[in-house]
């Protein structure tokens, strides 16, 4: 386990943050350009959560993502030419252009795959988690979801599974608040979603989703438990997204007042902070910037996916 003062270890963080942020940024002004179909579900704001949880995690871990997931796949260890080239539809994408935004999945870095369906990857989850146990692996099996997944049934039932069989899974909830736009008040009457956990047996705990170095140590200590045999943990990241759902939302319905003290804790703003070198952070921002800059002309040059071979696994 990093320590919270190893300068190069939050140079690392501060680097995937950067990264996430940049590339996310990329792809809002390649969709504007027409250059991305379908939805785009930014991860501007919630940066941190995927950082952390992925720089505790080991190279045979598993995660399996959401919607909203490319941080994920970043933080992991995805490339930005694969991802842009697979978000825009290219041969040369992870999933050869035909998976595109929501449905990443890099089996090299142990991503067992993005989902477009709302809580469905946490059963894959249990899955996944369920075979590592039965093979005897030291191996963990993370699980992104969402506060609108914890209204699901795949929510309770997945968790419930991964608690009687005492699974080496942690299943982190990212809580920006709002499922679409449906605040988390109005959804449910316990708004503290770590206690759904605890209704399982499961144990449970929330924390500041912004802080990379609260979310790594969180993330850490419940890897080291997993695979220790006390499993599985449930950790609730409150975060907020710092704009609509999707990138055509507006999002008008967000509190002006709660999008301004979200942005003032910006998940960048506060390792920088633990980094306490701005040029270091400056110097890693240039560096991010060339590869970003690399990656778009990588997905411009790469090819689409030829529709014979698209007709011949459709067939198959």
């Amino acid at each position: 386990m990093q320590t919270s003062n190893d300068a190069d270890f939050l140079a690392s963080l501060y680097h995937t943050l950067y990264s996430i942020r940049r590339f996310e940024q990329t792809c809002i002004s390649l969709y504007r350009l027409g250059h991305i179909r379908g939805y785009l579900h930014p991860y501007l704001g919630e940066e941190a959560i995927a950082t952390g949880v992925c720089a505790a995690l080991g190279e045979d871990d598993y995660i399996v993502s959401t919607h909203r997931g490319h941080g994920h796949c970043l933080a992991r260890g995805a490339g930005f030419d694969r991802m842009l080239a697979e978000i825009t539809g290219k041969a040369t994408g992870y999933c050869g252009g035909l998976g595109g935004s929501m449905h990443i999945a890099d089996p090299d870095t142990g991503n067992l795959g993005a989902n477009g369906i709302v809580g469905a990857g946490i059963p894959i989850g249990v899955g996944a988690a369920l075979g590592t146990t039965i093979r005897g692996e030291d191996r963990v099996c993370v699980v992104f979801s969402s506060d609108g997944a914890a209204n699901h049934g795949t929510f309770g039932e997945a968790l419930n599974l991964a608690a009687i069989w005492n699974l080496p899974l942690l299943l982190v909830v990212e809580n920006n608040q709002f499922a679409v736009s449906t605040p988390v008040h109005k959804a449910s009457r316990v708004v503290d979603l770590f206690h759904r956990g605890q209704g399982y047996g499961v144990e449970s705990l929330t924390i500041d989703g912004n802080d990379v170095l609260e979310v790594y140590e969180c993330a850490a200590d419940a890897r080291r438990r997993l695979l220790a045999g006390e499993g599985p943990i449930l950790i609730e990241a409150k975060t907020y997204r710092q704009a609509g759902h999707h990138v055509n939302d507006p999002g008008a319905y967000m509190p002006q007042n709660q999008v301004e003290h979200y942005k003032a804790r910006d998940p960048l703003t506060l390792c920088r902070q633990h980094l306490a070198d701005d040029e270091r952070a400056d110097a890693i921002e240039t560096e991010v910037d060339a590869e970003i800059e690399a990656a778009v002309d990588f997905a411009h040059g790469s090819p689409e996916p030829a529709v014979d071979e698209f007709l011949h696994e459709y067939e198959a």
